[in-house]
């Protein structure tokens, strides 16, 4: 099958090519926008310049839904025909990421874009790196964090419209690991963010959230697929019914594997950093830590994991000062005898109740 073949396989139909100076125009655009959100990365802006200018850019008719593709075989975007490149959107700095992350090998075939393998046909990878090359793009254009429901999921977002959950998570993993390392790795290809998340995690855990974030994106295209159906075949009353179903099933799927994916990236991470506390200095930096956390965790009607979690850990840490350092002060206040008073208003502090988690601004 030939490129043209392909390109129409994909449900692009190509109105026409940008021209040189659009092309040198948004080249210019995403390396400035690259270097100024990330600084001390050292990148330099002539160079990746330089680099995008290779690419052909073309306006295009795309498949519903789709605002942009890169397509790796011919090392060309496509932009949806109402694109504006007047001011460079996360969008267009996501596609142009993705050329960037290439690595061939000698005969020029593509092994790696990203955190995705490309010698593998099922392409795992595939939802971290859509994930942190959207994070990444939604950085450089300093996106504001919005707070949405998706599936039933709440969360602070700085991607609302564009894998909002799996950004949700990306975002975890940076902070978590700290020094943009995540952005780091998402733009050279290589494996620093891994070996670092592992080192603090363990393999398991990177194995286990790489292969959960490849789900829920999975999950979700067969959502759309199912709704694409019915909304053109509304007429096929027992089967658009099915439908209905089976997309109410994937939507508690995607609730519980997004959970569990959450919950196991609080646990293996703080769980592990416990262990390193060795000082009331590093006892307030745990704390602060996971107490921040809370900033940028997702809830539910009716989730708890992460109060009841905090609750334990401050009391682990309770134990520490009480055995190692011999002093006085508290890490969690509550007066005696009204312990029960205490853990109730640590989860009103949260706002982790199920009132609280309610919200009309639902999608999905």
């Amino acid at each position: 099958m030939n490129i043209l073949d392909e390109i129409k396989k994909e449900g692009i139909e190509v109105i026409n090519e940008l021209s040189s100076a659009t092309i040198s125009s948004i080249a210019s655009k995403v390396s400035k926008a690259l270097q100024a959100a990330f600084p001390e990365k050292n990148l330099d802006p002539k160079e990746i310049s330089s680099s995008l200018l290779e690419l052909k850019m073309y306006l295009a008719k795309l498949p519903e839904g789709c605002s942009a593709k890169y397509f790796y075989k011919n090392q060309s975007i496509y932009f949806s025909e109402n694109t504006s490149f007047n001011k460079i959107s996360d969008l267009v700095i996501h596609e142009c990421i993705h050329y960037l992350q290439e690595r061939t090998d000698k005969k020029g075939r593509i092994y790696r874009l990203g955190f995705c393998d490309f010698t593998d046909s099922y392409f795992p990878g595939t939802g971290l790196n859509e994930a942190a090359v959207q994070l990444l793009a939604s950085t450089c254009v300093k996106k504001k964090l919005e707070n949405a429901t998706y599936f039933g999921i709440t969360l602070n977002t700085l991607s609302p419209n564009f894998y909002p959950l799996e950004t949700a998570i990306a975002n975890q993993l940076n902070y978590l690991v700290g020094d943009n390392l995540l952005f780091e790795s998402t733009l050279n290809s290589n494996d620093n963010f891994k070996n670092k998340f592992i080192s603090l995690t363990s393999k398991k855990t990177y194995d286990k959230v790489f292969d959960n974030l490849d789900l829920l994106i999975d999950k979700q295209d067969y959502i759309n697929e199912l709704s694409a159906y019915n909304a053109n075949n509304y007429d096929k009353e027992k089967k658009v019914q099915k439908n209905y179903r089976k997309i109410e099933n994937a939507k508690s799927e995607i609730r519980l594997l997004f959970f569990e994916t959450q919950d196991l990236i609080v646990k293996s991470y703080f769980d592990n950093a416990l262990k390193l506390v060795y000082s009331k200095e590093t006892m307030e930096e745990y704390r602060t830590k996971l107490y921040e956390f809370r900033d940028i965790i997702a809830s539910a009607d009716g989730y708890s994991f992460y109060s009841k979690y905090y609750i334990n850990q401050m009391m682990e840490l309770e134990k520490k000062q009480e055995n190692n350092f011999g002093l006085n002060t508290s890490l969690i206040i509550y007066k005696k005898g009204v312990f029960g008073t205490f853990f109730s208003k640590l989860k009103s502090v949260f706002g982790l109740t199920e009132k609280e988690n309610a919200t009309t601004n639902e999608k999905g």
